[in-house]
C-alpha cells in the first residue's frame, strides 16, 4: 500500500521563513504551488502570500507554509527545504513524484 502524505517542511525552511518574516508587521506564509509550464511540463511557484480558505497549512512556531488543493497531489510526500549554495540561496523541493527534473530545479515532469 502506497500511503500519500502531505509535504514535509524541514526545520531549515521554517527557520529561513522566520528570518524573512522577522521585520514584517504581518508575517506572511510561504506558498508552494505547482503550475503547468516550464521546460519539463510543470513548474514550482514559491511566493509569500496569505493562506486561503481551502489551503493546507503546515505550521511551526508561528510560521506557515501553504499549499492549494490543486497542487497538493503533485506535492504528496515531497520535502520543502531551504538550500544555501555558491550559486545562491533558495527554497527547494525534493519531490518523489517527479520522474525527471530540469537543471534549474524549478521544473519537473511526472
Amino acid at each position: 500500500m502506497n500511503l500519500t502524505l502531505p509535504p514535509k517542511v524541514t526545520d531549515r525552511a521554517f527557520e529561513r521563513l522566520a528570518e524573512i518574516n522577522a521585520g514584517a508587521d504581518a508575517p506572511r506564509a510561504l506558498r508552494v504551488a505547482v503550475e503547468g509550464g516550464g521546460c519539463s511540463g510543470f513548474q514550482y511557484a514559491i511566493d509569500l502570500d496569505a493562506p486561503g480558505a481551502e489551503d493546507l497549512v503546515l505550521e511551526r512556531d508561528g510560521q506557515r507554509v501553504v499549499v492549494d488543493p490543486v497542487s497538493l497531489p503533485f506535492l504528496a510526500n515531497a520535502v520543502i527545504d531551504f538550500s544555501e549554495e555558491l550559486i545562491g540561496a533558495r527554497f527547494v523541493i525534493d519531490n518523489p513524484n517527479a520522474s525527471s527534473s530540469c537543471g534549474c530545479g524549478t521544473s519537473f515532469s511526472l
